[in-house]
């Protein structure tokens, strides 16, 4: 009850006349005031703030839930002047600072909430916690990785080294294996014959630029030695047939070279590499089989159980991807030991006919065996860069 005696003392002010006296009709309704404060109570929702001056006076209403800390103010020299227990000071000096107060309630009326959300450092910190949970996700990911890598190389590694010492034991296609065999000594062989064909190309070609300059300096001579110009013109005229014969010879031997070069290191190197990653899952598979092996013939306690289970599932796996290639090789060497034979009957053949035609000196029989082998001759200086490419 005092609390709001001190509310409504507080909130209020003394007007005066225009000749400063104050108001007795103040004093008396005084005691009215009190009594009616007391029945009622002031209205917790909203704080009344009056103020005058000379010029009248103004009142306005400011909600409770906008003001930060207390709403009223007690001020208990004020409180004992009213009930007339202190003595009266300059009610003109005191009238010049009450202004002062209206600024500050209008201006604590006029002061905005701030509340700021519980929710906003969450959503400050949700796509960073997304990005950190990602990225802790890959970093699993590739350890996991490594892991599994680590652990693979391992095994492969001491399989490897157990059956160089012949302490352990290897899965062999005895079949599968000799043609393997057969087939890195045919590649060999045909890389040999390749290297010579290239040489000879490169030789003959070198003997029919020199047939060219040859004829062309024996028909110049001819046109210069008058005396002798029937004899260099028989020799220009036979070295510039053998020229052109040369030529032609030259295409097929070029064609023989690309056709071999084709099946040694694209035909066969292909096959070579299927070999490769078939010898690599036959190594995975023994390494794997030989570790459930072990497992197997260790004590059989919980631990154990479960790893034998999981040895046994990637037993299974590697032993899948070791068939599967195992297949596809054999498939492979059968596929190419046909295309082998196919491509070097026909070249053998063209090959055996273009030599032969040429040192008989049939032009005609040489011109029909590029014609029956789709021997396509490159016009000469095809060769040659043009000039645009030589700047």
């Amino acid at each position: 009850m005092a609390d709001s005696i001190m509310s409504k003392a507080a909130t209020m002010e003394i007007p005066i006349n225009s000749n400063g006296d104050t108001r007795t009709a103040e004093e008396d309704s005084l005691e009215q005031d009190l009594q009616q404060v007391m029945v009622s109570g002031p209205n917790l929702n909203e704080t009344s703030i009056v103020s005058g001056g000379y010029g009248g006076a103004a009142e306005g209403i400011i909600p409770t839930s906008s003001i930060k800390g207390p709403a009223i103010l007690f001020n208990e020299e004020y409180f004992e002047r009213r009930c007339g227990n202190a003595p009266k000071p300059d009610l003109r000096s005191k009238s010049r600072g009450i202004p002062h107060s209206q600024s500050v309630a209008s201006r604590i009326a006029r002061q905005p909430d701030h509340h700021p959300g519980p929710s906003m450092h969450h959503s400050n910190s949700h796509p960073t916690m997304m990005s950190e949970e990602a990225t802790r996700g890959i970093a699993v990911e590739k350890f996991d990785s490594v892991k599994k890598w680590s652990i693979n190389t391992y095994k492969c590694t001491k399989q490897m080294f157990s059956e160089r010492f012949g302490r352990g034991t290897r899965t062999v296609d005895l079949e599968l294996e000799a043609q393997i065999d057969v087939l890195r000594e045919t590649k060999q062989k045909y890389e040999h014959i390749l290297r010579l064909a290239q040489a000879l190309s490169g030789h003959f070609y070198n003997m029919v630029q020199t047939q060219q300059a040859l004829g062309d300096t024996f028909a110049d001579l001819s046109q210069k030695s008058p005396e002798l110009q029937d004899e260099f013109g028989y020799n220009a005229e036979t070295q510039r047939l053998l020229c052109k014969n040369g030529e032609t010879l030259l295409g097929a031997i070029n064609f023989f070279v690309s056709s071999i070069n084709t099946l040694v290191n694209k035909t066969m190197e292909d096959t070579l590499m299927t070999i490769k990653l078939y010898e690599n899952a036959r190594l995975e598979y023994d390494a794997y089989r030989t570790d459930l092996e072990e497992l197997s013939a260790g004590p059989r306690d919980a631990a154990t159980m479960m790893r034998i289970e999981v040895a046994q599932q990637e037993y299974q796996i590697h032993k899948d991807k070791y068939e599967r290639l195992r297949s596809d090789v054999t498939i492979k060497l059968k596929f190419l030991e046909e295309n082998k034979v196919k491509v070097m009957h026909k070249q053998l053949l063209l090959f055996h006919n273009a030599i032969s035609a040429y040192f008989a000196g049939n032009q005609q029989q040489l011109e029909q065996t590029l014609r029956q082998f789709s021997v396509k001759l490159k016009p000469p200086g095809s060769d040659k860069p043009s000039w645009l490419e030589e700047q």
